[in-house]
């Protein structure tokens, strides 16, 4: 039967208020009963006049329409106050009535020019939430994922120019370069000068810069197409909450920002067992920092680096006592020199190499000497190697696919992280910040309304129990009064 609907009720006037429009399992609901918000005042208190000037609108009511934005993968702050007008659920996470006139969208950006740039709001944000996260016990610290991944610049890769720039030395220059002056002079070798390159000059290197965003850095890897980027280097738990980020432009390899995330990981938690990273981190200096810090390094296998055809390192073996290599034909390289890299240098004998019937596998080199590199690190890899192996550490890099990928993949594609509207480090960081803080609020929200079912339950079946034990009880003192009688 065909049904033709009316929109004659559209014209109906309801006495209704809003609590009644928004569903009780609405997820703002149990956000706004799993949170209080109130904190907020005491944080922004002091970039607002408490007697003086016009009324403002309500700090809370500025940072929940960013929570929105981030909540429900809003592109901007313009969709995200056109929502606010019509969906009834957002007006009353905000506070507001049902005819209540929702800010214009130009008000978060002024406010945020003129008090929230330049402070560390946001990150206290982040961070309050995450520590609420952790009073309620749903984070575990022991072991920690850390990986990068890249966001896209509002930048056009054609607008772009050329800069020149100096490059930044090592942030463990000092400690390497002592460690390699102290090894040179176990060999009897003249240490090096603390310069950049050892010859009292700067390296410089030429940067492709973008026109629009210049504090952006162009990203190519792999298949992914060349673009200007910014890189969000994350640490995560095994329950999948973010734990800190650094951002950085997307021209900066994950390994040279592992530093200064592993630091604020160090102060701020103080049980940390393993550390899990992929291969881009399984650098010499990294081992070393991890388990320098009593952590354990859990790594992958890194495919040694090499020509197709040629012999790789690990078809060298070396002697320790001995302090040398042998070759795949039993010939000895012997230690020539620490260059200054880190790397010592081992070298064969051309005379014995020349008439090698394994030579084309082995150099092409027109002394027809082989040279295998050794950094002076190298045990801390052989450490983290060792611990590749273990079973403890295939099933904790087991997991993952299941935590820092997976934060990753709910933030690009449920959470919009995958481009940035915005310009700038700073506001590409308070975005992420944001963005992550209510990733972390709503898995708190979800941990809160499972635990607090779990203890219902938990407690009704004690109740049960204990009822039960009365009861035997009762009917025991019943049976020995009526046997006495």
């Amino acid at each position: 039967m065909l049904t033709k609907k009316e929109t004659t009720k559209r014209n109906q006037v309801k006495m209704v208020c809003i609590e009644e429009l928004v569903p009780n399992n609405h997820i703002l609901r149990k956000i706004e009963a799993a949170m209080d918000f109130s904190f907020i005042y005491d944080e922004v208190k002091e970039l607002y006049c408490l007697d003086n000037g016009r009324p403002s609108i309500d700090p809370v009511v500025l940072i929940k329409l960013v929570m929105i934005e981030c909540l429900f993968g809003l592109n901007s702050m313009r969709r995200t106050i056109r929502e606010c007008e019509v969906n009834m659920a957002y007006k009353w996470f905000l506070g507001y009535d049902i005819d209540e006139k929702v800010p214009h969208f130009s008000t978060f950006g002024k406010n945020y020019v003129r008090r929230f740039e330049g402070t560390d709001i946001f990150e206290k944000i982040f961070e309050r939430i995450l520590k609420e996260a952790i009073n309620s016990g749903f984070v575990n610290t022991e072991t920690i994922f850390i990986d990068g991944t890249h966001i896209k610049a509002n930048a056009n890769t054609k607008n772009n120019y050329k800069e020149t720039v100096k490059k930044q030395a090592k942030s463990y220059h000092k400690q390497l370069i002592k460690e390699i002056n102290k090894d040179r002079t176990e060999h009897n070798k003249k240490p090096f000068d603390d310069d950049n390159d050892g010859n009292g000059k700067t390296k410089t290197v030429i940067q492709t810069k973008s026109k629009t965003d210049p504090e952006s850095g162009l990203f190519h890897k792999g298949e992914h197409k060349r673009c200007f980027a910014y890189t969000a280097h994350t640490s995560c738990d095994k329950n999948n909450f973010v734990l800190d980020v650094v951002v950085s432009s997307g021209n900066v390899h994950d390994s040279v920002k592992f530093d200064s995330l592993f630091e604020k990981l160090k102060s701020k938690y103080n049980n940390i067992k393993a550390i899990v990273v992929d291969a881009g981190y399984k650098t010499p200096h990294i081992c070393k920092q991890i388990i320098d810090s009593n952590m354990m390094p859990v790594m992958p296998y890194k495919r040694p680096m090499g020509k197709k055809g040629f012999f790789r390192k690990n078809d060298f073996v070396y002697d320790e006592y001995y302090d040398c290599y042998l070759c795949p034909e039993n010939q000895v390289l012997k230690y020539s020199t620490t260059n200054k890299e880190g790397y010592r240098e081992y070298k064969s004998q051309c005379d014995i190499c020349k008439n090698c019937p394994r030579l084309k596998n082995c150099t092409q080199s027109k002394n027809t000497t082989k040279i295998v590199i050794r950094h002076v690190w190298e045990d801390y890899i052989e450490k983290a190697e060792d611990i590749r192996h273990t079973y403890y550490g295939k099933q904790i890099y087991s997991l993952r696919s299941q935590t820092i990928e997976r934060v990753f993949a709910d933030a690009k594609e449920k959470y919009g992280m995958r481009y940035t509207q915005v310009k700038g480090i700073n506001r590409v960081k308070n975005k992420v910040l944001m963005t992550f803080a209510c990733m972390n609020l709503k898995k708190l929200t979800k941990f809160k309304q499972k635990y607090g079912l779990l203890k219902g339950l938990l407690s009704t079946f004690f109740i049960k129990i204990i009822n039960s034990i009365k009861i035997s009880k009762k009917s025991c003192i019943y049976t020995k009064t009526v046997s006495v009688v």
